[in-house]
């Protein structure tokens, strides 16, 4: 074995060692005693109302999605940002043509009523 792999061999063992001796007593020690509350689904301290498999508007969904979409997109704003400078006019520029983007499919969201509610 190369000598410049024993350290990760090494944390490897020390992290798989830490994870036997830290959960192997937790388990040993346990109690298992199941009640009415303990099997209760947990949704931020609020008692279910009614079933958990309840069907859902689609515009939830929809919602969901759009803010999943933006908000990734929104991401590739951060490496852009960190060199700017180095890009200079044109990166200005594709910036400007990215947020033209998605403020375009912003505006399609909100006409098609996507955003909506009720």
């Amino acid at each position: 074995m190369p000598q410049e792999f024993v350290p990760v061999v090494l944390f490897l063992l020390v992290a798989i060692g830490f994870a036997f001796v830290t959960l192997l007593p937790s388990r040993l020690l346990q109690t298992n005693k199941a009640s009415k509350v303990k099997l209760d689904p947990y949704e931020c301290g609020i008692e279910p109302v009614t079933d958990a498999r309840d069907r859902y508007s689609i515009r939830y969904y929809l919602v969901a999605m759009l803010f999943v979409i933006f908000d990734v997109e929104t991401v590739f704003m951060f490496p852009w940002a960190v060199i700017v400078e180095k890009l200079g006019v044109f990166g200005l520029i594709e910036m400007g043509l990215f947020l033209l983007i998605l403020v375009v499919g912003f505006v399609y969201a909100w006409k098609k009523g996507a955003l909506e509610w009720a």
